[in-house]
């Protein structure tokens, strides 16, 4: 694709979290995979100054490497979080899909202080909880994500399981402290059809929860709650604002802006699709992607980071004829 985004120029808000709390937001970091090929099943970032052009770190390579942090040596679906504590979060589906669709049964969970240098745990499902997940039966462990549970005052993650004789339902467990364990699954949402790639956010006191319908109707639906753990309402309405096929939604709000993006991956089309809103409801289309030979991303998730953050990822994983001047983040 070569289609660029044209969008009025960001502002800057205060950070909330982490080490560089006085520092501003200056622009956006995407964390994502890029393909069904192992090599390509592995965590990317990129940057960018407005939420849409992203220019990939590392030339478009990984920033950790699938083989020494998952049990299948391949990862998918990375989910990236901005911690209340300081750290960041990220976790991933544990699956080599060259084994097929129905090969995976676990995630793997990683933090950080620093967004560069990066902590692990694998876990896998069947061996964790044998007398609830059996490998036989147990096909899909798939895209989890995390957010915090003011409620629990923990980090709760949220994941959809497929069962052999089920349908894909949303499950959510609790990590314990340094983020290496999670609890028992439980049901979080069942739509009572298939859904998967749950993304919530909150605002205007609900959480809201977009994810795939599959298979009847495929899309990107929402529901909403008051608590995380609450009663989640369903609207049956499809939100994207295209005819081809999507899964693997993102949603996150503009730096300084009332507007809210909502991405997802086409992913039959080979490009992601940002749309906007300010109710979270109505959704307008702005752009696709503008992808190259070494920026192909799949289902990815973004968070906005600070300029020290900026300049610490882009030493860390520099590519070629790229500073944070020519991606466009400079100081506010």
């Amino acid at each position: 694709m070569t289609l660029v985004c044209l969008f009025a120029a960001i502002t800057t808000m205060s950070c909330t979290a982490g080490k560089d709390k006085d520092d501003a937001y200056v622009g956006y970091l995407f964390a994502y995979f890029n393909g069904n090929a192992p090599w390509q099943e592995q965590i990317c970032f990129a940057l960018s100054a407005d939420g849409y052009n992203y220019v990939p770190l590392n030339d478009g390579h990984p920033i950790i490497s699938s083989d020494t942090i998952a049990n299948k040596q391949a990862v998918r679906d990375p989910h990236i979080l901005r911690g209340e504590d300081g750290y960041f979060y990220m976790v991933v589906t544990d699956m080599r899909s060259s084994q097929g669709w129905a090969s995976n049964d676990g995630l793997v969970l990683l933090r950080s202080n620093n967004l560069v240098d990066w902590t692990h745990s694998a876990i896998d499902f069947p061996t964790t909880w044998p007398e609830r997940f059996h490998r036989d039966s147990l096909t899909q462990v798939w895209a989890p994500q995390t957010i915090y549970d003011p409620v629990a005052g923990k980090y709760m993650l949220y994941y959809a399981i497929g069962e052999i004789g089920a349908h894909y339902i949303t499950y959510c467990s609790y990590a314990n402290e340094d983020f290496t364990e999670i609890s028992m699954p439980e049901v979080l949402y069942d739509h009572n059809a298939n859904t998967i790639d749950a993304d919530i956010v909150y605002a205007d006191s609900m959480y809201h929860m977009f994810f795939k319908t599959e298979g009847q109707g495929n899309g990107i639906q929402k529901a909403t709650a008051k608590t995380l753990r609450g009663e989640w309402t369903p609207e049956y309405q499809y939100l994207q604002q295209t005819k081809n096929a999507v899964e693997g939604s993102g949603v996150f709000k503009l730096i300084d802006s009332d507007e809210w993006i909502l991405m997802y991956d086409c992913y039959m089309n080979g490009h992601y699709q940002y749309c906007k809103s300010t109710d979270l409801k109505n959704f307008t289309y702005v752009c696709n992607s503008a992808n190259t030979d070494i920026f192909t991303p799949r289902h990815g998730t973004t968070i906005p980071v600070t300029m020290s953050e900026a300049k610490r990822l882009i030493a860390k994983w520099p590519s070629k004829d790229q500073t944070l001047e020519t991606i466009g983040i400079v100081k506010k």
